[in-house]
């Protein structure tokens, strides 16, 4: 007989949940009824009820993808599912298993299917830790059946899972734990048995504390619980103070992963915010950026592409600003570094806003796509080689600095895009000046003026 393969964790959760555990571990659930938030997936009738065989039996999916941040209970909803229809419960973590781990698993569900009639539920923690080709090595898995597959990521999966992987999967999106979804878990964690039993009282400013550590994170919300609570035992007091919860966690953890999907959506933040001139909310962005330990380089690159995109020739010195930024911050580093991000954010912010520069590129080059091109005209094609002139090349070029105003009215453009506009400027800021300019100078192109 084979080994089982259930993952040493998993089977203390199963059969022991020891005393010894953390606290977190428990808590966790033991059935959907027992999961905290997820209402939107716990409804009766849902996906995840029917995939435990509620509502009318087994959903249609064989593959279950669950998307969310840290700490709103993938793992917990993985390990209930097991639980609820009676199947052996293998975990693996994408960032430790390889093909052979995964392979040696799917011939254990194999044989333990046909031998003892007992189906297996793998759950692959960090899936988009695997590259396409681990990735690939689950198929034949799903496909056939040979394992209910419950896959988890903190990524958004359209960017971090395969296709035919997503495509033969339920998605099922997690949201965030709300400050209810998280008091009420504690309350059951200070009062149940298995929790701590009635042995501590949680103040109300204690929880509040409690809550803002957590941002949203069940696992840290009862870390911090038994970190707090351990302190007040010690001390001979049954209630857990404000003063306690301050001793026993330094500090919170920003709720930002650097290299998940929590990276691109407050990057995204700060350059919505400066876009949209909340210099206050710009900054809060950046000291999550900041305090979640970001690259100072990535932050300032991200600045000087806003100072063309957002804000252009509305403030020409948006970009010269950003561009020295950056370099500042390459040759400092934090902590000083902050103090220039800083300052170019609040800069940047505060300019007048112009998308000219960012919407005439994105045109031209729509056309170019589209193959609205054409050769280049005779007379601006290069006549420095031996037979150019020949060819008609260069003939007929106006030098415009041999002209009045140093503009010559002859035709650049190819005849296909002859009068094509591109760049429509504003009046906002400096690009006022710019808008006054460019009607005079088409004119003159045009020999009208």
């Amino acid at each position: 007989m084979e080994p089982d393969l259930f993952t040493a964790a998993a089977e203390e959760r199963q059969e022991k949940d020891p005393a010894s555990s953390p606290l977190a571990v428990r808590m966790r659930p033991r059935t959907l009824d027992e999961v905290v938030g997820q209402r939107h997936l716990l409804k009766p009738g849902s996906p995840l009820r029917r995939l435990v065989g509620e509502s009318g039996g087994p959903a249609g999916a064989s593959s279950v993808i669950l998307w969310g941040p840290p700490g709103i209970g993938k793992t917990t909803l993985a390990y209930v599912v097991s639980k609820a229809t009676d199947k052996r419960f293998v975990e693996l973590s994408a960032i430790t298993a390889g093909v052979k781990e995964v392979r040696a698993v799917i011939d254990g569900a194999r044989r333990a299917s046909g031998g003892y009639g007992k189906e297996t539920v793998l759950f692959l923690d960090e899936i988009h830790r695997f590259s396409k080709a681990q990735q690939d090595s689950l198929l034949p898995a799903v496909e056939n059946r040979w394992v209910t597959l419950i896959a988890a990521t903190t990524e958004n999966p359209y960017f971090s899972v395969i296709s035919p992987l997503l495509s033969r999967s339920l998605l099922l999106t997690l949201e965030p734990l709300t400050d209810e979804d998280l008091s009420g878990l504690m309350d059951r964690a200070v009062t149940e048995e298995r929790g701590l039993g009635g042995a501590v009282e949680l103040q109300d400013d204690a929880r509040a504390h409690l809550l803002r550590i957590a941002g949203g994170d069940a696992r840290r919300a009862l870390t911090a619980l038994e970190a707090a609570a351990g302190g007040a035992l010690a001390k001979g007091e049954r209630e857990i103070t404000l003063r306690t919860v301050e001793e026993a966690v330094d500090r919170a953890a920003v709720t930002y992963d650097r290299d998940g999907d929590q990276h691109y959506d407050v990057a995204s933040a700060l350059i919505k915010s400066i876009r949209g001139s909340d210099v206050d909310a710009a900054l809060h962005y950046l000291a999550r950026m900041i305090e979640a330990g970001e690259d100072p380089r990535f932050i300032a690159r991200r600045l000087m592409i806003s100072a063309s995109e957002d804000i252009g020739l509305a403030d020409p010195q948006a970009l010269p600003l950003a561009v020295a930024a950056a370099q500042a911050v390459a040759m400092i580093g934090f902590p000083e570094a902050a103090l220039t991000l800083s300052h170019a954010t609040i800069a940047l912010a505060l300019a007048p806003k112009s998308n000219t520069a960012t919407t005439a590129i994105f045109a031209a080059r729509e056309d170019v796509r589209n193959g609205l091109a054409g050769p280049v005209p005779a007379h601006l094609r290069d006549g420095h080689y031996k037979g150019a002139a020949k060819l008609g090349h260069a003939q007929g070029y106006v030098y415009p600095h041999d002209v009045p105003g140093a503009i010559a009215a002859q035709q650049y453009a190819p005849d296909a895009l002859h009068g094509k506009r591109y760049y429509e400027p504003t009046r906002y800021g400096a690009e006022a000046r710019y808008a006054d300019v460019v009607e005079k100078v088409r004119e003159r192109l045009k020999g009208d003026g």
